[in-house]
């Protein structure tokens, strides 16, 4: 009996081996068969880690004068990644390049992220979006996808086609088999890339369970030193599982949400308990729990009212409709439960009931603005039968923006890694963009310096050009002629905005488009 264990283990050694010869073959005759350069994506997960372990394994194989294109290994850093993932990724990549340069290999590592005026901080505090949730993920297309995709078609402007080499497996899920599937052209190595040209998909791992992905790396050494074995015991530690370098609109869905994986974003809101950060700390990391306390905050807040606008960030005004119910003997409206947010009932005589067509005069003469934390408690009767609609929420407000801010550098200046260092966790050109965005939305009193320097204790070097345009005496002469003349004075600041951004242009195309969209501004024409 011992000896049939022996042969089936040696069996299973002997499998292996074969499937890791033969993907190394296959990958050499993929590189050798055309001039177009690759593109590997490296999220510093296990199944991104064996694509770039068995690419740069076949590239050594080869012959220098085999060795005819470019590799370049991409990495997407979002700015909000968790603190250990982000250096760990860092030094492999650094370790991997200084590798690849000791051996001749057309290898380039570099790592990819959005630009200040996208990041994750400049759309929450800058513009106010609500945190993401499921239903409204806007990071992955902006953190992740547009980065990657605008390094792609950098080489695709200079090489003509690309190749990216993915580490996407079969039977990870339904719906990303049915993507390959319908990505690939049968009899072909390649996949069509679903939206950019000239673009094409290698899976040198398409076909390897994750059974596949441990042996392998668990018993081949990384090439340039890595340590895989820890990276077994950080999956273990953060209780969670992949976050895969998304280049594709298409598999987003499919990739699925970031928040329960091991390298997932530490602000990430889209799940309701963050498996990762808890798994961190719970194996020891107990320095992350400011992190966790903060994003819990960020993700209880997003729902409240009295943290969001009344209208979206175009101006349109909504209603959500909304049910009423018989609750220990009141009418009341109910608020569904939504993430960890509980069932509520508000009592409806708490609420002003009114026709749709009263609602500008009720707001006028009640001298409410939509765009601060109070809720006017409004219901509008939508049709005959008696339903209700409740304003929509927009943009986080202005009072909940600086909220978040002073609160995040305050998390900034406080917190330490084991080694003693500060963690940067929002950098001064998001700051800068931030700012401009704040200045842009009328934000006179220019605000986020005085912010920055109460919490850190020193200004930074701030843009001459982006003072303020009027002091505060000034602003409000403003604010008191609007109201005498019934003029908005947030829309006011806008089109003064508008004009200062387009002074010493001589042909100022778009201005007009730009003052017509401000002043249709649904909640201006109620």
């Amino acid at each position: 009996m011992l000896n049939n264990v022996i042969s089936n283990l040696f069996n299973q050694q002997s499998d292996a081996n074969s499937l890791i010869d033969e993907t190394k073959e296959h990958i050499k005759q993929v590189y050798l068969s055309d001039n177009r350069p690759w593109v590997v994506g490296y999220s510093g997960g296990k199944d991104s880690t064996v694509v770039v372990q068995l690419v740069f394994e076949a590239l050594k194989d080869l012959s220098s004068e085999q060795l005819h294109k470019k590799v370049y290994v991409i990495s997407s850093d979002t700015l909000v990644e968790t603190p250990l993932i982000i250096d760990s990724i860092n030094t492999t990549l650094r370790l991997i390049q200084e590798e690849a340069l000791k051996h001749d290999l057309p290898i380039e590592t570099h790592k990819v992220k959005p630009v200040s005026e996208k990041s994750f901080w400049s759309n929450i505090i800058g513009k106010g979006y609500p945190s993401p949730n499921q239903q409204f993920r806007w990071c992955t297309d902006r953190l992740k996808i547009e980065p990657a995709n605008a390094f792609i078609m950098d080489k695709v402007s200079r090489f003509g086609e690309v190749v990216m080499v993915l580490g996407v497996r079969e039977n990870e899920s339904q719906s990303r088999d049915q993507v390959l599937k319908s990505h690939t052209v049968e009899g072909k190595t390649l996949m069509r890339h679903s939206s950019l040209p000239n673009a094409y998909v290698y899976a040198p791992i398409r076909k390897f369970s994750v059974d596949d992905v441990w042996a392998y790396l668990l018993n081949y050494s990384s090439p340039w030193g890595g340590d895989n074995h820890e990276l077994n015991k950080l999956y273990q530690d953060s209780s969670s599982g992949e976050c895969p370098l998304v280049v594709d609109k298409n598999i987003k869905e499919s990739a699925g949400s970031c928040g329960n994986s091991r390298f997932g974003c530490w602000v990430c809101t889209v799940v309701n308990e963050d498996k990762a950060l808890n798994g961190f700390i719970i194996s020891g990391a107990e320095w992350l729990k400011p992190l966790l306390a903060f994003r819990n905050w960020l993700a209880e807040i997003r729902d409240e009212r009295d943290k969001r606008m009344k209208y979206r960030m175009g101006g349109q005004i909504y209603f959500n409709k909304v049910k009423t119910e018989l609750y220990n003997n009141e009418v009341c409206i109910v608020i569904p439960k939504k993430s960890s947010r509980a069932k509520q009932y508000l009592p409806l005589e708490d609420f002003t009931i009114i026709e749709k067509e009263e609602l500008k005069g009720y707001i006028e003469e009640n001298n409410i603005d939509l765009s601060s934390p109070l809720d006017p408690k409004i219901l509008v009767r939508l049709d005959e039968e008696g339903s209700f609609g409740q304003l929509g929420l927009g943009p986080f407000t202005m009072e909940t923006r600086k909220d978040i801010l002073h609160k995040l550098l305050v998390l900034q200046k406080e917190l330490r890694n084991p080694d003693g260092e500060n963690v940067e966790l929002i950098s001064e050109e998001e700051l800068r963009a931030i700012r401009r965005y704040w200045l842009e939305n009328g934000d006179w009193e220019d605000i986020l310096p005085l912010i920055h320097r109460e919490v850190m204790g020193y200004d930074l070097d701030w843009e001459y050009d982006d003072r303020p345009l009027f002091d505060g005496e000034q602003i409000t002469d403003l604010e008191t002629l609007c109201q005498k003349y019934s003029v908005d004075f947030k829309a006011l600041k806008k089109l003064i905005n508008l004009e200062k951004n387009y002074v010493g242009y001589k042909v100022r195309r778009g201005l007009m488009q730009d003052i017509e969209k401000v002043l249709k501004q649904d909640y201006l024409h109620l």
